[in-house]
């Protein structure tokens, strides 16, 4: 009997992974409602996430897998909030297009692209549609485990707006942002501020068109 209630304890239908916690609030909150899902915040970046998720899986029997958060807007014609996806599995495929995601084409870097300029030079690249940073390590290790995945990200910026401030360069060494660095930044750059607004505004507004699709997608 105890063996039995191990090994229940220890199924999840549904993995739903995101680097911050401000990308998965919404979600969480819809996901209270939602049987056997599981919600793991990995921390930025590939590695973070690959031991996050190779860590769940050896202790969790994971049914399937979506890769999720934010993501930079590499072809223009993407807006603000709009959800995007790609996987191998015609299922969750299928899923995903029910709930109102878009086809896209994912690439996976090492660092945030901050600049109209960087985007388009990956946008030239790599013809990917969209950029962001840890969902191919995810998806290497669910391919690895045999088990079903998909990304799925919301546009948080734009193909043709820059970031207010270089991200990468307030970064602690686990790429986690760094708040002293944060301040003095916006202590060189008060004017900055507003435009810092603007885009919680917008990555705010993205978390919660994500979470309505997911909400759909995994029930």
């Amino acid at each position: 009997m105890k063996s039995k209630t191990l090994k229940e304890r220890r199924e999840v239908g549904t993995l739903v992974c995101f680097a911050l916690e401000q990308e998965a609030a919404p979600f969480r909150r819809l996901a209270v409602k939602i049987p056997d899902i599981r919600i793991l915040i990995t921390g930025i970046g590939a590695r973070n996430a690959e031991k996050s998720v190779r860590q769940f899986i050896g202790k969790h029997l994971t049914k399937r897998v979506f890769t999720c958060g934010f993501a930079g807007g590499l072809d223009p014609e993407l807006e603000n909030g709009e959800v995007v996806y790609m996987t191998g599995y015609p299922a969750l495929e299928e899923k995903l297009a029910e709930a109102d995601a878009t086809l896209a084409m994912f690439v996976s870097a090492p660092r945030i692209a901050t600049t109209v300029a960087e985007k388009q030079q990956l946008r030239a690249a790599t013809g990917a549609d969209v950029v962001e940073m840890e969902s191919e390590a995810i998806l290497a290790v669910c391919r690895e485990k045999k088990i079903p995945s998909a990304m799925v990200r919301a546009i948080s910026d734009t193909a043709d707006e820059d970031l207010p401030l270089d991200f990468n360069a307030l970064t602690r060494a686990d790429l986690s942002l760094h708040p002293g660095k944060l301040a003095w930044a916006i202590a060189k750059a008060p004017w900055k501020i507003f435009a810092l607004i603007r885009l919680y505004r917008r990555t705010s507004f993205a978390a919660q068109q994500l979470a309505n699709v997911l909400a759909k997608a995994v029930w």
